[in-house]
Formats: structure tokens, sequence, C-alpha cells
């Protein structure tokens, strides 16, 4: 009869066990580096700052309007970032914002809820602290004033 080498035996509990040997150096997420665009923070920020009641729309009144006419053009596509200019660093980031406001609403209210989303947005998805959250108000979109950024009826058909 011959005897066949048992591999994947447990040791005995009078043996001695061999330690384990750990490799890679600890813990898997220290290991490699991970950076974020600016562009990716603009777009978490912008969509953050959208989410706001009383927040009319984005952008300085030459961006909306140049805005407006990408919007038109097949494949141009709504910019989320409109408006937004963020700053990233190896661990903390800075955003400005450039708001309109409804007319009505507590600029003061918006600025603090803009931020607080702002700040919470920020840091959950990409862990960078946010330092500064700096929010321009350029204008006040008043009831009675056309939308720059509604689409007019084609005059084509």
């Amino acid at each position: 009869m011959t005897e066949t080498p048992q591999r994947n035996r447990p040791e005995s509990p009078d043996k001695e066990a061999t330690p384990l040997i750990k490799r890679g150096g600890g813990d898997p997420a220290t290991r490699g580096r991970t950076t974020i665009a600016d562009g990716v923070v603009e777009k978490i920020a912008g969509m953050a700052t959208r989410d706001v009641v009383g927040v009319h729309a984005m952008g300085s009144g030459l961006s909306r309007t140049f805005g407006a006419v990408r919007d038109r053009v097949p494949g141009g596509g709504k910019s989320v970032t409109r408006g937004v200019k963020a700053e990233v660093g190896e661990s903390q980031t800075a955003l400005d914002l450039e708001i309109v406001v409804d007319y009505g609403v507590s600029i003061i209210d918006v600025a603090r809820d803009v931020r607080e989303n702002v700040i919470a947005a920020v840091e959950r998805m990409t862990g960078l602290e946010v330092v500064e959250v700096n929010i321009a108000v350029s204008d006040v979109k008043l009831p009675d004033e056309p939308d720059d950024e509604d689409h007019p009826e084609p005059r084509l058909q």
C-alpha cells in the first residue's frame, strides 16, 4: 500500500503552528493613491447647489447666456459645472460658487443651505475636507422676468 501525502491536513494541537506571514504592508486602503480631478468636485458641488430651494440658476448672466446657446446645439448638453470653480489638493478642496436666487427668498438662508449641502455632498463622496465655500450671488430672478434657460418654441416644425 502506498502512502499519499496529505497537503491540507490541520496541525495537531501538540505541534507548534507556523505564524502566518502578512504580505503587502497592511490595510489595503492605504496601498496606493487616489486623485480626484477638479471637474469631479465641480460636478458634485453643482448638483448639490441646484438641489437647494431658492437657487434659480448658476453662473453669471454672460455664462448663462452662452450656456443656453450651448444647450441648444446638438450634443452640447447642459453643463452642471456652470458657476462652479474648485481647487483640489491632496486632502482638501475650496469652492467658489456663483448663483442666481429666486426673488423673495432670504439670501443668507439660501447661502447657508448651499454651503451645508455642498460640504456634506463633497466630503461624503470624495473624502476631501472642504475648507471653504465662497458664494457670489450675481442676480435675483424676478417673477415676471423671462428665464434665460427656457427654450423658446422652435420656429420651424
